[in-house]
């Protein structure tokens, strides 16, 4: 699976791969828009991120899986329940062809949430 051009937003980026692969980065973008509702969308690094108070979390598709990329703190406060997944430090990946673990994604994504929300809160007490 090669995409042609780097894509100009989400739709774009997801509209170049196979329609099963499609229908898995739809799943993974509802279910993190729906844990941040507040979050925008935006390409970022070439693949499809969400940002609220700085990058929240990135995904994108590969030959064999969905990469999920919810940052190192996530992994870590996670890790018991990303068993059976190949992680790695801010990465899960969620192999292609297999439901995404959307409350697993939802409880990530709403970790990471409130993470950038206490930074930025803290960034604006400091100046």
């Amino acid at each position: 699976m090669k995409r042609q051009a780097i894509a100009e937003d989400i739709d774009g980026y997801i509209a170049a791969f196979p329609t099963d692969v499609r229908a898995s980065l739809q799943k993974l973008r509802q279910t993190i828009h729906k844990a941040a509702p507040r979050a925008t969308e935006k390409i970022s690094y070439q693949i499809p991120t969400f940002a609220l108070e700085g990058n929240l979390v990135h995904f994108a598709a590969y030959q064999k899986h969905l990469g999920f990329y919810p940052g190192a703190s996530a992994i870590k406060e996670f890790g018991d329940e990303l068993d059976g997944y190949e992680v790695s430090k801010g990465t899960v990946q969620f192999p292609l062809g297999k439901p995404v673990p959307a409350g697993l994604v939802t409880r990530m994504v709403k970790f990471r949430v409130r993470e950038n929300l206490a930074r930025a809160e803290t960034k604006k007490r400091k100046s």
